[in-house]
């Protein structure tokens, strides 16, 4: 019996709340100065290094501005980029430390958006002395121009896909739908895609840090975060002031490492899920232990593979099996979600998957107009040039037996999710990914011990490769820590980042 589900690309995006739109034409184009650069750049960037941000207000408090960057950093004096950005000004002007940037994840997850929810994701202490900075990376949300691939229909099935096929016929289809997904960024997005690295992606946080006007940079990166704060520190390991890499990847994995990694890091998460869930008299998957609910789970999942499930939005879809299991592993994301999942599977029980999609939907950036954000396309445009990926449907045909042996649950629905690389115009880098931060201030590095995105391993094995890495450890479940309801946690953090006061080494919160 197949138990997998969605051809989604890897699943490392930190759900952020709010949104945000930016007024457009905020940026001119930059002007060499006869100063010197901010950075001790190279002549030709000198100009990008000593822009400044023309700040407007976009409403509730928050200030928005668009930062020029250059698409080739190997071409300065090529075409440029605008990436948005956004903050929210520090609460006490008078004590204000500087600017602490945040990226929320993804690849392809909104920076602006997540700073839009500063009041919820970064705790008062840490408002009331920094500016909360966020930005759309390169390709990304609001920045331009952004990666686009499909169409909202085409999306709709690209994800509705069966990413367990029983047979030829639906592995033929699977296939198709990852071709189709590839030469829709080709032809869409081709002259972007080979520039919208995590690399380039670093460079032009260091460019935002000298708009800033801030000498060195503090940052806040969860999940995917944590791997373009790496690459920062890497590059520029003396411009670092505080780094929090919170939800760490593992720089040294390969994608296919990363994926089979991650599937079993929510196989983790999904046994939390059903312990929980058996000591709530609610719990549509009985009372009795955990093996046997995740028994009535695996049924109810295998009859949505032969009879998707209906939707009650009236937008024409149906839940199909990987559609509920792109809900499940959403609600896996936070403990705050177990409720949401309890009820989305009860009603799942009786033929209704709509809670299920919503879940979903929000993990895919689907809107409630049915138009997409374009995070999974940028998600996949980003994982497929990182790091090298199998180029042949054979190989992904393996690593998927693979993952589904390691991660009954989640395993195929992870490996085939990056299929669209083996079509992918652009070649992967094949730089090792040595991410050492020789000489960089202390980085604090912090891992969730049940976390389902991103495994406690990767947190210690990235506090490791980092010369000046300390592990920060939550004994808890769900992705990430920080601002998520660890009081022990968010006093560590936020003496790091306020004061420069890191914890000691391998401390733990509970």
């Amino acid at each position: 019996m197949k138990r997998a589900g969605t051809a989604g690309a890897l699943v490392l995006t930190v759900a952020a709340a709010g949104c945000g739109m930016l007024p457009d034409g905020d940026a001119a184009a930059p002007r060499p100065s006869d100063g010197p650069s901010t950075a001790q750049e190279a002549p030709s960037l000198e100009a990008y290094y000593q822009q400044k941000l023309n700040w407007r207000d976009c409403g509730d408090g928050f200030q928005c501005a668009r930062l020029l960057v250059p698409l080739n950093y190997q071409d300065p004096d090529g075409k440029q980029l605008q990436l948005a950005v956004i903050r929210l000004p520090a609460a006490d002007r008078d004590r204000r430390v500087g600017s602490l940037v945040v990226n929320p994840g993804g690849p392809g997850a909104s920076g602006v958006d997540y700073a839009r929810a500063a009041r919820q994701t970064v705790t008062a202490g840490a408002r009331e002395r920094f500016d909360v900075v966020g930005f759309d990376p390169r390709g990304v949300g609001a920045s331009r121009p952004a990666v686009r691939c499909l169409d909202a229909d085409q999306m709709d099935a690209y994800l509705a896909a069966d990413a367990s096929p029983d047979d030829k016929d639906e592995e033929q289809e699977l296939v198709a739908e990852g071709r189709d997904f590839a030469q829709g960024c080709e032809q869409r997005s081709g002259d972007l895609l080979p520039y919208v690295g995590t690399r380039d992606a670093a460079r032009d946080m260091d460019v935002l840090r000298s708009a800033l006007g801030d000498e060195r940079l503090t940052y806040l990166g969860k999940s995917y975060g944590t791997y373009l704060g790496a690459h920062y520190a890497d590059l520029f390991p003396k411009r670092v002031r505080a780094l929090v890499l919170d939800g760490a990847m593992d720089p040294d994995l390969s994608g296919v490492q990363t994926y089979l990694t991650q599937a079993k890091g929510f196989e983790v998460a999904l046994k939390a899920f059903v312990t929980d869930c058996v000591r709530h008299d609610d719990c549509p998957l009985g009372s009795g232990g955990v093996d046997k609910a995740i028994e009535r789970l695996e049924d109810l999942v295998a009859r949505t593979d032969r009879k998707p499930l209906r939707n009650q939005l009236g937008d024409g879809r149906e839940t199909t099996q990987a559609l509920a299991v792109l809900g499940i592993a959403r609600a896996l994301y936070s403990k705050d979600a177990w409720g949401y999942l309890r009820l989305g599977l009860q009603r799942a029980s009786n033929g209704d998957g709509t809670l299920l999609l919503q879940l979903g939907d929000d993990l895919s950036g689907r809107r409630p107009d049915g138009t997409y954000t374009n995070q999974s396309e940028a998600n996949m445009a980003v994982n497929c040039l990182d790091r090298p990926m199998p180029r042949e449907v054979d190989e992904f045909r393996e690593d998927a037996k693979k993952a589904d042996s390691a991660s009954p649950h989640f395993g195929e629905f992870v490996a085939w999710g990056a299929l669209p690389c083996a079509f992918w115009l652009v070649r992967p880098s094949e730089q090792e990914q040595d991410l050492d931060a020789a000489g960089a201030a202390p980085i604090l590095v912090v891992g969730t011990t049940r976390d389902p995105a991103t495994p406690y391993g990767w947190a210690e094995a990235l506090a490791k490769q980092l010369e000046s890495g300390l592990l920060l450890t939550l004994d808890g479940d769900g992705h990430t820590a920080y601002a998520s309801g660890s009081s022990c946690i968010d006093r560590a953090v936020d003496d790091y980042l306020v004061e420069g006061k890191p914890p000691e080494s391998d401390t733990t919160c509970s």
